[in-house]
């Protein structure tokens, strides 16, 4: 690994005028969007909600417990709006106990590189070269052509038989040109430690905890382990990072990943190859997926019984983070194998199963506002459809008033009168891709809120 030299962000003029517009916005606001609850900093210090009065059905709950139980499940744990609504440990766990995220740590990397770059310590763009030095023995040329985007995304070319685990300079062989194949790959991953380490001049669990230990009180470490780096945490500690994936990089009335164009490139598809997979992180509602035992592209989403919005960080012996804005839900599993594989993307498939019937899901196509008419009576004051939506969108409300669209910024974006009687349609085709809030507002009074992910 290269010596740790500390690096100047670019520009902190920059940086500083970021955050004060920030703060400008917020304060424009109004106070009930801000309202969004998180945890405090204490382990202990969590709200917590019955199924019965987030409108979950309290009956379905025993039959997912069970089935964790019998799979080998050590820790699950479930938020609505941020409040622990399920929390069930089994075989001596407590909620002060650790357990090894394995795989699904990459998408805490991915979300730790967008924190550096929003720091100007590098980009994505850059090569990995400019970071490591030389860490192959390929040509100079070949080398140069790899950069941080391509190992965020699973498509350097480097040849996985030689290389799936070992970062030597002698197992990093050249296949096929970056961005010409996807394959899951663990060793250009894991070199992405000493990237950030060197672009940061820190340890990486330093620069963790700094960032994010201080922000949203993660609790865990990063082990190394051979060529792998591992993170260890508390079950409660994993649900607060995808707490904080599922409020678009907010924690409270803070905005901690500031890179909003990083933080949507993250959980949408990064490329063609396997449209399933942002930067390092799985994603449902894609018409085709490759699983990371296989280089074959299969048919279908990643969980069809999950919400299409779902995106997932997802570890060996089925270590999940699923994070669903449109349902403001992120649930944790830990625990050991219950099926091969470095993802077993089959017993995420089946927690889901599961799941769906506690929070009410069924899956759905809905295209046409008229076969939607009547589920906001049905399912809450405010139904939003489809969800993903590309063009347009269809809102239903219960009464009067506006539906504003607002950023993850909470910047407003722009308002329509709400429809009585029938659903409400907003143009959405000029929006950017990523997660925005649909509001339903009787002056500066929010009555209720939804996610949407506009593609």
């Amino acid at each position: 690994m290269p010596r740790l030299e500390k690096k100047r962000p670019k520009t902190h003029l920059a940086l500083f005028a970021l955050v004060v517009s920030a703060a400008l916005i917020a304060l424009s606001l109004p106070q009930p969007l801000l309202a969004q609850y998180v945890p405090g900093a204490g382990a202990g210090d969590w709200e917590t909600a019955t199924p019965t009065s987030v409108g979950w059905n309290e009956s379905a709950v025993p039959e997912l417990l069970t089935y964790l139980e019998d799979t080998e499940t050590r820790a699950f744990v479930a938020l609505h709006d941020g409040r622990i609504v399920i929390e069930a440990y089994f075989n001596g766990f407590a909620s002060d106990s650790t357990w090894v995220w394995y795989s699904a740590g990459k998408s805490l990397t991915a979300a730790l590189v967008g924190l550096a770059q929003q720091e100007g310590l590098l980009s994505i763009s850059d090569t990995t070269t400019e970071h490591l030095g030389r860490w192959t023995l390929m040509s100079e040329e070949q080398e140069e052509r790899i950069t941080i985007r391509h190992q965020l995304t699973m498509t350097t070319g480097l040849d996985e038989s030689v290389s799936f685990g070992c970062t030597l300079r002698i197992c990093v062989k050249y296949l096929a040109d970056p961005g010409s194949r996807w394959v899951y790959h663990n060793a250009p991953y894991s070199l992405l430690r000493s990237v950030l380490e060197s672009a940061s001049g820190e340890d990486i669990n330093d620069y963790t905890a700094a960032r994010l230990g201080a922000s949203i009180g993660l609790d865990g470490e990063w082990v190394a382990s051979g060529y792998n780096n591992f993170y260890y945490s508390t079950a409660r500690g994993a649900a607060r990072f995808g707490l904080l994936i599922e409020r678009g990089g907010e924690w409270g009335t803070t905005t901690v990943l500031t890179d909003t164009a990083y933080v949507r490139e993250m959980t949408t598809p990064s490329q063609d190859l396997n449209p399933s997979y942002g930067y390092l992180w799985w994603l449902n509602g894609q018409s085709t997926y490759i699983a990371p035992e296989s280089p074959e592209s299969l048919p279908g989403p990643l969980a069809p019984s999950a919400p299409a919005d779902a995106v997932v960080a997802a570890g060996a012996q089925g270590q999940f983070i699923s994070v669903v804005p449109s349902h403001d839900l992120v649930w944790v599993r830990m625990g050991n194998n219950p099926s091969g594989g470095y993802v077993p993307t089959d017993y995420h498939e089946s927690i889901w199963q599961r799941l769906a019937p506690v929070i009410g899901y069924t899956p759905t196509t809905l295209e046409d506002p008229e076969e939607g008419r009547g589920r906001a009576e049905e399912l809450g004051a405010l139904e939003v459809y489809p969800n993903p939506a590309k063009a347009r969108v269809w809102v239903e409300t219960r009464s009067g008033g506006d539906v504003v669209v607002y950023d993850v910024l909470g910047r407003r974006v722009f308002m329509r009168e709400a429809t009585l009687g029938a659903p409400t349609e907003l143009d959405i085709a000029h929006l950017k891709p990523g997660v925005y809030y649909i509001v339903h507002q009787s002056g500066e009074t929010s009555l209720a809120r939804r996610s949407v992910v506009v593609q």
